[in-house]
């Protein structure tokens, strides 16, 4: 929904007026906190446990880098409709794929014996780490040389 919105706000509002140098990321954050808003909304409706479940953290996807990155993107790159909804979809699935992976693997770490040294954050950003070279490796690797 934010690569969409960002779309249209960049190529409607702030282009045609010469706005995007100025307004750019205060109107991209206030389009991520107006649908956050929206969507906490609806969840609340439908869901009032997974609304009661999810406490502050969905109030925090505001400030999430990864929403703002996918929405900057957009002009950056000069995307149109459909690749903005690509990116959109791939952004939000490829992130959440990589929570649902990550939150696995705290989750056995929590039962397997783990080095003294290692635990708390250390693990979990040897973790990150690992999971990001994997990831990198599905962009393709270019041979040295």
């Amino acid at each position: 929904m934010t690569a969409v919105a960002a779309y249209f706000l960049q190529n409607y509002v702030l282009v045609p007026y010469g706005l995007e140098p100025f307004l750019q990321i205060v109107s991209f954050i206030l389009v991520i906190a107006s649908l956050v808003q929206l969507v906490e909304m609806v969840i609340l409706k439908i869901s009032p446990a997974l609304y009661n479940a999810f406490g502050i953290f969905l109030p925090l996807i505001t400030t999430n880098c990864i929403v703002m990155g996918a929405a900057l993107l957009i002009p950056m790159y000069n995307y149109n409709l459909v690749k903005s909804i690509a990116l959109g979809l791939g952004a939000g699935l490829g992130f959440t794929l990589a929570l649902v992976l990550m939150a696995g693997i705290r989750e056995e770490m929590e039962f397997h014996d783990v080095p003294e040294a290692l635990k708390g954050p250390a693990i979990v950003f040897i973790t990150a780490g690992l999971l990001s070279m994997i990831f990198l490796g599905f962009t393709g690797l270019v041979p040295l040389g």
